[in-house]
């Protein structure tokens, strides 16, 4: 990953499989608190309704609700994180209000393993030593001090490092980013020249279209607009390439007829990924449908 300052943020360059290089702002220290601060605002409501339940329905004798509120929070906090970053690809209710997500710093999909890790670290990071600190009168000086001094540490470490991480995105790998708003821009295929043409000289069917997602198409619409790059462009050849072997395209695009194919199949993806989100299906990236699958492993 290169990085850079662009706009007076932090940027970071991924280059993915693709070849295509897509530039993320690297997310402040002020958004990421907002964020842990929501996450943690709903995850409290949860737990104080868990515990009123608890106690109001008395289905547990008393030795067993004081072993199972200390439990709480743990029980409630780390399958939120998880399961909210599994399935919304890299984003908590936190995350999504201030507009951030976590990414793998390589530029690759996020794994379920780097999330668990992650927000397992959070655990030792954040929410066991802001439980030590508040129980009060329970620990000795020296106990008092060492957690003071660790949650001092934590605290320093992503203003130390230029990716602002914590401890736990080193340890997992990945990096907090704002989340692009880009919008799909209508010009684009009213422009293309495939938009004139009574008949397409490339057909997709469903089966290629499913392959990619709004991400993809939002890059894809980034190098289209480029009008340098003609068709014997080396990065419009290898898109090409790399766009007809993962949708297994089965004609061969002839050669000068490489922007034409992505000008045709920029259209067949923008129309298609519009009709699925008009039946409430949104597609955002290539990994979707795998990352859903992964998360609905931990459920």
């Amino acid at each position: 990953m290169n990085q850079s300052v662009k706009d007076g943020k932090r940027a970071g360059q991924f280059i993915p499989p693709e070849g295509v290089p897509i530039t993320f702002a690297i997310a402040s220290l002020g958004t990421r608190f907002g964020a842990q601060f929501l996450d943690i605002l709903f995850t409290t409501i949860v737990i104080f309704i868990c515990a009123f339940a608890i106690v109001f329905t008395g289905v547990l004798p008393a030795s067993a609700q004081g072993m199972l509120m200390v439990l709480l929070g743990f029980l409630v906090q780390t399958p939120y994180y998880i399961l909210s970053e599994l399935i919304w690809n890299g984003r908590t209710l936190g995350k999504r209000i201030t507009g951030i997500r976590v990414i793998n710093v390589d530029g690759r999909r996020l794994t379920p393993h780097q999330v668990t890790a992650r927000n397992l670290m959070k655990e030792v990071e954040i929410f066991a030593p802001m439980g030590l600190l508040a129980s009060v009168g329970t620990q000795s000086a020296w106990e008092n001090g060492l957690t003071t001094l660790w949650f001092l540490v934590v605290v320093v470490v992503p203003f130390a490092n230029r990716r602002r991480q914590r401890i736990g995105d080193i340890i997992a790998g990945t990096l907090v980013v704002d989340n692009p708003r880009s919008v799909l821009l209508s010009d684009l295929v009213l422009s293309a020249p495939a938009a004139a043409s009574s008949q397409q000289a490339f057909e997709f069917l469903a089966e290629h279209l499913d392959v990619y997602g709004k991400y993809e198409l939002q890059t894809l619409e980034d190098v289209l607009r480029d009008s340098s790059k003609t068709s014997n462009h080396q990065e419009i050849v290898q898109i090409v390439k790399t766009i007809t072997r993962r949708i297994r395209y089965p004609d061969t695009v002839k050669s000068g007829q490489e922007r034409l194919f992505l000008n045709e199949f920029y259209r067949a993806q923008r129309e298609h990924l519009e009709s699925l989100k008009l039946f409430g299906t949104l597609r955002e990236n290539k990994y979707h449908e795998h990352t859903k699958t992964e998360a609905k492993k931990l459920v």
